[in-house]
């Protein structure tokens, strides 16, 4: 829970001060006595009444009156809401090193299955796009409803040499910026949110993007820098690292190949992404650093299961946003409920009663 005005609370310094002033008053009412021959008498006069049955109109009056002076603090609460306009951009790495085996048969073909379930999972109404990296970045479906349009386009998924990661996000977020008009495309150069680091961005945009990758940029921009521009637009970026740090063959069918072919086996020197053996290794800090700069996760993949696991569990986090959620009329509510029982009790407890004052024998 936040507070709009937490300089309001020295309102509640009004409640002490009509204590104060009660008790005052209550002291200065004992100071008039009347003399009587005989307490008995009195006592026997006035109704019997319980201390609780006093005490309680009291006790809710006084807490109505701390909650409307809280109230005045205009106090707020962030809850998690659909979305209906989201949109999800799925950056997938189609480089050389997804033909790895180190994932039965090979990283792309499991790969392309996670990701057929991660459509499957969405909500109806959530538009998915799809980008595609490896040397060079490119848009194959724009943000769209239509899931037998993007499950098609996976399964013709083909790797190629090189990895631009940083690409991958730039493009994701020009595709973002064709449907939602918050988002500047990346031509435009914006500064990071005021008020913090990109990392302290507070309101993010409905749209996402979930960036898939099995190695370490080695073309093109930067991650970070990519990461940067994200965050200065208020997009977040959930990133997920996939495969093991295990040497494995390189094997590939025709169909996962650009420009086809009979296919190939190699070695992971030879076919490794750019080119080398290093880029089969996640480059684990670059990713944690691109989620943590836009607010997303980043989360690790070594087998089919871990894999889908992360991506059918991703939409509970990316259909969803955070929204701030005034608390004020619920406080005042609650107080005028109080205020009002504490009446009732009060005038009917303490009501008069007609009785009779014994005469004295």
């Amino acid at each position: 829970m936040s507070l709009t005005w937490p300089l309001a609370l020295i309102a509640l310094l009004a409640v002490p001060a009509l204590l104060a002033l009660w008790w005052w008053m209550s002291r200065r009412r004992r100071r008039v006595a009347i003399r009587v021959s005989s307490i008995a008498l009195i006592r026997a006069a006035l109704p019997g009444r319980s201390l609780w049955r006093r005490r309680i109109p009291v006790a809710l009056f006084v807490l109505g009156l701390l909650l409307v002076a809280f109230s005045i603090t205009r106090p707020q609460a962030s809850i998690r809401v659909p979305s209906n306009s989201t949109s999800v951009l799925l950056a997938f790495d189609v480089s050389s090193s997804m033909c790895s085996t180190d994932v039965d048969p090979n990283r792309l073909t499991v790969a392309r299955a996670a990701a057929r379930e991660f459509v499957e999972a969405q909500e109806e109404g959530t538009r998915i796009g799809l980008v595609t990296f490896s040397g060079i970045a490119g848009l194959m479906v724009a943000p769209t409803t239509d899931k037998k349009a993007l499950l098609a386009a996976i399964d013709t998924l083909r790797t190629s040499r090189g990895t631009a990661i940083g690409q991958g996000i730039l493009t994701s977020i020009d595709a973002i910026a064709e449907s939602n008009t918050n988002v500047a495309p990346t031509g435009v150069v914006l500064d990071a949110p005021e008020g913090g680091p990109p990392g302290a961005i507070v309101g993010y945009e409905a749209d996402t993007i979930v960036v898939l990758t099995d190695g370490a940029n080695t073309q093109g921009v930067d991650p970070i820098i990519a990461a940067e521009q994200a965050g200065a637009r208020r997009v977040r970026i959930y990133t997920i690292g996939f495969g093991t740090t295990t040497p494995a063959p390189m094997a590939c069918s025709p169909d996962q190949i650009s420009g086809g072919g009979n296919g190939f086996r190699g070695d992971p020197g030879r076919f490794g992404g750019g080119g080398n053996a290093r880029n089969l290794e996640i480059d684990e800090p670059t990713l944690q650093e691109v989620a943590k700069l836009t607010g997303g996760e980043y989360y690790r993949a070594e087998d089919a299961e871990q894999l889908v696991d992360v991506l059918t569990d991703l939409p509970s986090n990316i259909v969803t946003q955070e929204q701030e959620v005034e608390l004020t009329v619920w406080f005042v509510l609650g107080a005028a409920l109080l205020v009002l029982l504490a009446i009732v009790l009060s005038l009917r407890w303490n009501r008069p009663t007609a009785y009779r004052v014994p005469r004295p024998s």
